[in-house]
């Protein structure tokens, strides 16, 4: 069964970087040539928010306005892997960061924090503290 693994977590500094990664494993087909692959995080006591989307309908690259310039989203087909990395970060954005993929092939769903997606993955543990 297939399955999406979110990866590169850890603690980090203030105005620190940090990539996380995304990948897909055991589908029978190449989901990223059919999905497209949101970012999510939530942090205690939030709700869920939709960080970034990349789509491969449109070639659409969505940000929320919280991340926009810091983050950046790409995606690697050969590999079955989807990045994002994270630029001056800020404490606020501590979360556990999860990936999903949404077999629309657009990023609505992501914008609109998710509900709908057709697989997730577990989390993955970003920490922005000095």
């Amino acid at each position: 069964q297939g399955q999406l693994v979110e990866s590169g977590g850890g603690l980090v500094q203030p105005g620190g970087s940090l990539r996380v990664s995304c990948s897909a494993s055991g589908f029978s087909w190449d989901i990223l040539d059919y999905h497209a692959i949101g970012w999510f995080r939530q942090a205690p006591g939030k709700e869920r928010e939709g960080v970034s989307c990349i789509s491969t309908s449109d070639g659409t690259i969505y940000y929320a306005d919280s991340v926009k310039g810091r983050f950046t989203i790409s995606r690697d087909n050969a590999k079955k892997m989807v990045y994002l990395e994270m630029s001056s970060l800020k404490p606020e954005d501590t979360a556990v960061y999860y990936c999903a993929a949404d077999a629309w092939g657009t990023c609505q769903r992501s914008a609109r924090g998710g509900v709908g997606m057709d697989y997730w993955g577990k989390g993955t543990l970003v920490t922005v503290s000095s």
